[in-house]
């Protein structure tokens, strides 16, 4: 009441009579519901996404393992590196250069013996890509390809394509001439002084072939190129004896 002591008059709807006030929802319970829903809500997924994470890391794992310790358990006793097995290279061996020779050895030595002069071996097979080295033992040697880009040569007993050589007469002891064998065939090749001697020797690079794969040098006798690759090395003292 005012102090006239009227009864204060509620407020009127134009049309429909007193305006009532809207009831108002009491936050806490509206707030209260929505919390419990959302908890409830993650509590689910939580625990469906637990379930699966469980079920992903279990049995595969467990198999992992299983699979492992069967793995280990069928391992024969003792097997290891020192079973590996090792390619097969053959009868040939390889030197400090890497270079291989199925007779062991690139090396020629040229060699004065009373009224002797030869090379020793006569004959060795190399393989492509071998250095040969010339070895001057005693006396005074050189070595020559056959081919008639050299002057004292009168015929070509190498491969057409493969790289002809003409060494220095060398006359120090231990003095030595290099040349690689690229090309497969057979070489003739003699000493410059001692041609006429019969001083003359055979590569066989690879396999026989070329002008020289079949009968001698003319200018003295040479092992069969196929014995050459059969024994590897053809020795002096084993031909001429």
């Amino acid at each position: 009441m005012d102090r006239s002591g009227a009864r204060p008059v509620a407020p009127r709807d134009s049309e429909y009579g007193y305006r009532k006030p809207a009831p108002q929802a009491d936050p806490r319970v509206i707030t209260g519901v929505r919390r419990r829903t959302y908890l409830a809500t993650v509590g689910s997924t939580v625990t469906g996404l637990s379930v699966a994470l469980a079920g992903c890391g279990g049995a595969p794992g467990g198999g992992a393992d299983e699979d492992t310790a069967a793995d280990e358990d069928d391992t024969p006793a003792g097997d290891g590196a020192d079973d590996t097995t090792e390619p097969d290279g053959g009868d040939g061996e390889t030197d400090a250069d890497g270079e291989t020779a199925a007779g062991g050895s690139s090396e020629v030595e040229m060699v004065t013996e009373d009224d002797e002069y030869y090379f020793d071996p006569i004959g060795l097979f190399v393989e492509p890509g071998t250095t040969v080295t010339w070895i001057n033992v005693s006396g005074a040697h050189s070595t020559v390809a056959y081919a008639e880009s050299n002057d004292q040569a009168e015929t070509t007993r190498i491969p057409s394509d493969a790289e002809p050589w003409n060494s220095d007469i060398l006359s120090e002891a231990d003095a030595t001439f290099e040349h690689t064998l690229e090309t497969p065939g057979t070489y003739d090749y003699f000493c410059g002084p001692h041609k006429s001697l019969g001083m003359v020797g055979r590569l066989v690079v690879g396999q026989p072939g070329g002008p020289g794969g079949e009968g001698s040098a003319p200018d003295g006798e040479l092992p069969d190129s196929q014995t050459i690759v059969d024994q590897g090395s053809v020795s002096y003292d084993e031909f001429s004896g």
